[in-house]
């Protein structure tokens, strides 16, 4: 019995020897198939394998009770209209596919943009669109009327493709829109169309704008309907004087080919623009006389005032540091001064205008006492008071609800790096109440119904890709969840990549916030090269605990061939860290940024005993192509290495509305434009330089690449260039151009860093 027992003991030993080898068998082979899931820049950019998963568009319904949403129809082969009703917890189509779809065609319109009128009886839709500019803007516009079914086309019979803006009047009988650069109304029932401009083309636009509007104040769409649905309100440009950059397309054919650009330069003249009233069934313009140059100020915003027969018009001066609001009658023509909003350096336009208490005060966001908050302004522009309280800035305003009393905003009071949702009462009384979570550290973002009792809510940080949920707001309760990025997350997690980390460096007179990514193999007792990204332009940041920001996949990619990879947020950057944060590079762009960056590289080198302070390299795109330039030749005994992508050389060479809004005007400023722009550093390059470029960049100008290497070559200084031929400022046409690209930036860090 003894020995049976034993012989018994010790097969059941050899068994689970057996299968505990068989399981770490099993385990290595998973962990090192988990090792061998590499991130490679075919599957970042290729391949795509590494997109994160949204939803959308998404619209909230004009009784708040639930959202629309464009969902495949798959036996139609289009996209039905689908509403999901909230409160009755269910969905239903609102617009199939099959209704639209014209007599005339086999498949359903591509939904590019949709638009209800009022009563919501018929719907606009937007499809075969084109660019315009940055945007497609143009294309083609087709109305359901929801009553009868009846889906036919607006400006039927004008060239395809050319229709602009088109907006349901308020009454819900005509539509109005532009068409080469002349704007139209058309008769819902009849189809009749008015041309009520005939002024348009060459160089007169009705209705839109021109590139620089478009491109710095965001100006698109150039009408307006009066709430009476009798008048419409429009920008004039006249582009006369303007001048004019030529673009070169080499390769399309076997003679070059000019494409101009009407664009307007530091110091140059502006186009001349204007505002008038028409009315809807045509006649003569009247022009509102607002006073000033029309050349030498912008025309920035023009709506009209809800219920009333009045305009809102803010107007710039040529500088940006001075908005005068005008109340401009559209019978009268008449124009009243309300409001004068003015900065010792400069003002930057918001969108956050909201009307109460039956239009008789209106929300304005201004940075007067040191932040950017919201205040309520009386109609007569003279009473003020202070919504939002608090040392912190408002970083974009989420709803404004009268009926609770209560602005949604959000804001970062106790971290730069992260954004929260709080509200404030629109009395500007009591203090400002947090709505997000306590313990979810990272970038909050909403899409609120208008009474603010439910929202769309979406939460990432650097390491968690967005998770989208449908939540009551009151509560921050969530109902569905939407969409969690699991198949995202299950990839990464394979990457087995190190988690980007956040820091303070204290660079002696101001503590900026950086990141770090090590490789995954990293060796706290190795010497490693570091490479800095940069922005440092008072336009964005790269440094947030986000998904996105920091171009986040390609330096996890670089970490892994053997570099740190850091990025710091210098003073100037677009971060709520008050007025004075934002404005202190006033005058001074590329100077006071870039010898930040520089000090907090050395501070860095001289913290982090694995980073190799000889090997220092950094890289950036358009204002941080500009800021590695001037590191590379102005802090030569940091940066050994730089690539710079799309940037400015010469600050002179850039539109007048950006360059001149951070620097002032030319005459004023020379030393500040001269001491500013790289190319006055060149001769000063000392280390390793790679510059790029599209030659079709109609932001900055390939101008700037050529002048570059002219000054370069002229200071006999060695370097690398790579021009893309008709690639524009994002460098992303043509057939395998990004993955080129970064395999070029990847090969020249290998080769000099």
């Amino acid at each position: 019995m003894t020995l049976v027992f034993e012989l018994n003991k010790k097969r059941t030993m050899n068994k689970l020897a057996s299968m505990l080898i068989l399981l770490i068998l099993i385990g290595y082979s998973k962990n090192s198939d988990a090792q061998n899931k590499s991130l490679t820049l075919e599957d970042i950019y290729t391949n795509n394998l590494y997109a994160q998963r949204g939803i959308g568009p998404l619209r909230w319904m004009k009784d708040n009770k639930g959202y629309s949403t464009l969902e495949y129809n798959a036996l139609a082969k289009g996209y039905d209209i689908v509403l999901h009703n909230v409160e009755e917890n269910n969905t239903r189509v609102l617009v199939s596919a099959l209704q639209l779809t014209p007599k005339s065609k086999s498949t359903p319109l591509e939904i590019a943009d949709y638009i209800w009128s009022d009563d919501n009886s018929k719907l606009l839709i937007f499809t075969n669109t084109r660019k315009v500019w940055r945007q497609n803007t143009k294309g083609d516009y087709w109305i359901l009327n929801l009553t009868n079914n009846a889906l036919k086309q607006i400006g039927k019979g004008m060239e395809e493709a050319t229709l602009m803006f088109a907006k349901i009047s308020p009454d819900g009988k005509k539509v109005a829109y532009v068409s080469n650069l002349n704007i139209y109304t058309e008769d819902i029932a009849t189809g009749i169309i008015t041309k009520l401009t005939k002024d348009g083309g060459g160089n007169i636009i009705n209705g839109t704008f021109d590139w620089v509007y478009e491109e710095e104040l965001d100006c698109r769409d150039g009408f307006r309907w009066s709430p009476d649905s009798k008048n419409i309100a429009y920008w004039r440009s006249d582009t006369k004087g303007v001048g004019t950059f030529y673009m070169i397309d080499n390769v399309d054919s076997n003679y070059s080919k000019p494409i101009p650009l009407p664009y307007p330069k530091v110091g140059t003249t502006n186009s001349a623009v204007k505002v008038g009233v028409i009315s809807a069934t045509g006649g003569t313009t009247k022009w509102f006389n607002i006073p000033g140059d029309s050349r030498n100020n912008y025309i920035a915003r023009m709506d009209y005032i809800p219920g009333s027969n009045e305009l809102m018009i803010q107007q710039l001066n040529r500088l940006q540091n001075t908005n005068r609001v005008w109340v401009a009658n559209d019978k009268t023509m008449a124009l009243n001064n309300i409001l004068t909003d003015k900065d010792d350096a400069f003002l930057d336009i918001h969108d956050n205008i909201k009307w109460l208490d039956n239009a008789k005060y209106f929300t304005w966001t201004s940075e007067k006492d040191g932040w950017l908050h919201l205040y309520k302004i009386s109609r007569d522009g003279k009473q003020s008071t202070l919504i939002t309280k608090g040392k912190f800035d408002v970083v974009n305003i989420n709803c404004i609800d009268p009926v609770s009393g209560y602005v949604y905003y959000i804001a970062s009071p106790e971290s730069y790096i992260h954004r929260y949702l709080y509200r404030s009462k629109l009395d500007g009384t009591g203090e400002a109440e947090r709505i997000s979570p306590a313990g979810m550290n990272g970038h909050h973002s909403y899409q609120i119904s208008s009474d603010s009792k439910y929202a769309i809510h979406s939460f990432e940080n650097a390491t968690i890709p967005a998770r989208i949920s449908l939540i009551k707001l009151a509560d921050h309760h969530e109902i569905k969840l939407m969409e969690d990025n699991s198949a995202l997350k299950n990839k990464m997690k394979e990457l087995g990549l190190r988690l980007k980390e956040f820091i303070k460096v204290d660079i002696g007179d101001v503590t900026l916030d950086a990141w770090i990514i090590k490789p995954i193999n990293f060796d706290p007792q190795k010497k490693y090269p570091v490479i800095f990204h940069v922005y440092g332009e008072p336009a964005g940041t790269t440094v947030q605990d986000n998904w996105g920001t920091g171009d986040n996949l390609w330096h996890q990619y670089m970490a892994n061939q053997g570099y740190i990879v850091m990025s710091v947020d210098s003073r100037g950057t677009r971060v709520p860290r008050g007025r004075d944060w934002r404005k202190s590079i006033y005058r001074q762009i590329g100077l006071l940024s870039a010898d930040d960056q520089a000090k907090a590289a050395k501070k860095i080198a001289s913290t982090y005993s694995y980073i190799d302070a000889n090997r220092i390299g950094i890289w950036g795109w358009s204002g941080g192509g500009q800021m590695s330039l001037h590191c590379i030749f102005r802090h030569g005994d940091v940066y050994k290495t730089a690539i710079a992508v799309s940037f400015v050389s010469l600050q002179t060479l850039y539109d007048n509305i950006y360059q001149e809004r951070y620097m002032g005007l030319p005459d004023d400023n020379k030393i500040g434009y001269k001491e500013g722009s790289p190319l006055t550093h060149a001769s000063k390059l000392q280390g390793n330089l790679m510059i790029m470029h599209g030659t079709a960049d109609d932001n900055v100008h390939y101008q700037n690449f050529e002048m570059l290497v002219n000054e370069l070559i002229k200071n006999n200084k060695l370097f690398s260039m790579m021009s893309y031929p008709m690639r524009d400022h994002s460098i992303r046409q043509g057939v395998n151009t990004t993955i080129q690209m970064r395999r070029t930036m990847e090969a020249y860090w290998k080769k000099n860093l």
